[in-house]
């Protein structure tokens, strides 16, 4: 029988040697060529390497350029200008198990400060995201359970002026629940912050595709535009152009629907009464509550026929055969018109030439429906550790406005009151900025930029301290490859102190 050592044994038979990733807390046996679970780490030539290249902002490169490779050739020499460049938490590595220095604290000089920023790519478990999709259709209860792939992985919350929102993840779903809720609650996150389509949907509602700077789409159906406003603030802006061309218009509304012979805005330009009657909950003159149940019709109603909303007209107000109505959703994507008859029933009728532009006019002023998603994560626990030995100096330093909190190089917002709870768009970061750990949880970039001195007084890891010449020449622990990418248009670059 031949020996499974020996080198001309099958490459099945062989003994495979393996060695311990020590990343994150599956400490995972990685064989030669492979890697772990998570697929960011792996073993190459015995060494655990990590899989993606360190990521600096390159002002100096507009965004779109090819990646440069920094050490695909020799260094010259040449004083790298840091006010250009930014070294982000993408591809850095982990502190884990956090008794360690961060994988890159970067000493840097910008504008004649000397700043220190701590790099590392954080291990969340206790993170979510928070979906903003632009849409007037009703997506389902509020509280009512999100799926992805038959799993619970979040909820819908309260509803904003022309968004319907979901709260997705948090700790709850990663691991307070059975094995298979916690893996497609990490899969459904990961994807939508590197800005992935998924499909989600909602207990007792409706099936809606998210992707982060995408339209939603509702039921096979893709949104285009978000409301200009309310029915009552809709009226507000376009009565004028309404006038002399329709006797009604009724501006159909989930929230408020109005109708504008009986709005201030109406009266204040003089619109006469036309004995209208609105089956809804009156509020102040010419706005209603509740006209319909929340639905996928008009104006984000259950309402397929906008007539159902009316009911008898009234003559002594103003009925009158041959009076003209205009009804119209927030979006101006649904309207139609109608011609009152002998006995005051509203009739439909082709919408007249000059009634087309002050149509069109609401869908003008819609703005595109997307969708946005925003990462949500507690930069607390014991990551600190791997920025200063005392980590509640840290908490105090970011909450403080001393540290600048960054996520692969884009602002986030930090949240008042204990803790570092940050948010962050995930558009603004680098494509597949995050990754994922199957304990579960996800992997994002993370940096700290602050003062020397103020770090020197935190108690932070002056040892570690590297200029940022060394760590494009040289790289870090889990690998030396680094990579450039042109900074993103927006708000300030590098970061700079609040």
């Amino acid at each position: 029988m031949m020996d499974a050592s020996d080198p001309a044994a099958p490459e099945a038979r062989r003994k495979v040697e393996k060695i311990r990733c020590d990343a994150c807390p599956v400490m995972c046996y990685v064989a030669e060529g492979k890697t772990g679970a998570c697929d960011r780490y792996a073993n190459q030539g015995g060494r655990i390497v990590r899989c993606d290249p360190l990521t600096v902002l390159d002002r100096r490169i507009e965004a779109g350029d090819s990646v440069v490779p920094f050490l695909g050739a020799e260094w010259d020499g040449a004083i790298v200008p840091d006010a250009d460049r930014f070294v982000t938490g993408i591809g850095a590595g982990t502190t884990y198990p956090d008794y360690k220095p961060a994988p890159f604290i970067v000493s840097r000089e910008v504008e004649g400060a000397d700043l220190v920023t701590v790099v590392t790519e954080a291990i969340f478990s206790y993170c979510g995201v928070k979906v903003k999709i632009d849409t007037d259709r009703h997506l389902g209860p509020e509280t009512a359970t999100v799926r992805a792939k038959g799993e619970a992985v979040g909820h819908v919350t309260t509803a904003e002026y022309g968004s319907q929102m979901l709260s997705l993840g948090g700790v709850r779903h990663l691991t307070g629940g059975e094995k298979a809720e916690g893996r497609v609650t990490c899969d459904t996150l990961l994807a939508l912050c590197n800005g992935e389509a998924v499909e989600l949907t909602v207990d007792g509602g409706e099936t809606v595709i998210v992707q982060a700077g995408e339209a939603p789409i509702v039921n096979g159906i893709r949104e285009t535009k978000m409301r200009v406003g309310c029915g009552s603030a809709t009226i507000g802006m376009f009565a004028t152009q309404w006038q002399g061309l329709v006797d009604e218009v009724v501006v159909v509304d989930d929230h408020i629907t109005g109708v504008v012979s009986e709005h201030q805005a109406g009266k204040e330009i003089g619109w006469p009464d036309t004995g209208i009657k609105i089956l809804g909950r009156r509020s102040t003159p010419g706005r209603y509550f509740r006209v319909a149940e929340p639905g996928t019709g008009w104006g984000g109603t259950n309402v397929s026929d906008p007539l159902t909303i009316l009911g008898p007209w009234n003559p002594r107000k103003g009925a009158r055969p041959g009076l003209t109505l205009l009804m119209v959703s927030t979006t101006g994507e649904q309207h139609a018109y109608y011609v009152l008859d002998e006995d005051l029933v509203p009739r439909p009728a082709p919408l007249p030439e000059a009634l087309r532009e002050p149509v069109e006019i609401i869908a003008e002023n819609c703005e595109p429906a997307l969708c946005t998603v925003l990462f949500m994560g507690g930069a607390g626990g014991s990551l600190r550790a791997g920025v200063t030995r005392n980590p509640v100096r840290l908490t105090r330093s970011v909450q403080g406005a001393e540290t600048t909190l960054t996520s692969g190089g884009a602002p986030v917002y930090v949240w008042p009151g204990g803790g570092i709870t940050m948010m962050v768009d995930v558009t603004t970061l680098p494509a597949r900025s995050f990754g994922y750990v199957p304990t579960p949880a996800l992997v994002a970039p993370l940096e700290f930029t602050l003062p020397r001195a103020a770090y020197a007084a935190m108690g932070g890891h002056e040892g570690a301290i590297r200029e940022v010449e060394d760590v494009l020449a040289t790289g870090g622990d889990y690998g030396d490859a680094a990579r450039s990418l042109g900074a993103r248009g927006g708000p300030a670059w590098p970061p700079r102190r609040r």
